[in-house]
């Protein structure tokens, strides 16, 4: 299943102010990488991911609209499905993506000379 287009652009909106944004495609959908690293991703499953801490994890867990992220069978602690009735409204959506940008600002920024990934997809530089 291919990401939803309008939700990458949507999020693309909701990040075009900053200059340290990078899309990548990676994980089955594509992802959003603030100072290298991951913040959000349009999941090729359906829904979005959105990295939101492991402190913040279980609490998170316990809202409408949220899962768990598995990948491979095994739950990734700091990382949360959120379904699309959970970020339909411009509002909505803005909330979580503030979530993932909120996590990040916590982590050290990555050198843009290191690798990120193992994936062969190139990195593509956000959409204006």
């Amino acid at each position: 299943m291919a990401y939803d287009e309008k939700v990458a652009i949507r999020i693309g909106k909701l990040l075009s102010s900053r200059t340290d944004v990078v899309e990548k495609k990676m994980m089955g959908g594509l992802c959003f990488m603030v100072g290298g690293n991951m913040c959000c991703s349009v999941s090729g499953k359906g829904g979005i991911l959105v990295r939101v801490g492991p402190d913040a994890h279980p609490s998170v867990l316990g809202e409408p609209h949220v899962q768990p992220m598995e990948m491979r069978g095994r739950m990734m602690t700091g990382f949360v499905r959120i379904a699309p009735e959970g970020y339909g409204t411009d509002a909505g959506l803005k909330k979580w993506i503030q979530r993932g940008l909120d996590f990040v600002a916590s982590m050290p920024a990555k050198s843009s000379a290191r690798k990120t990934s193992r994936s062969k997809a190139p990195k593509r530089q956000r959409r204006a």
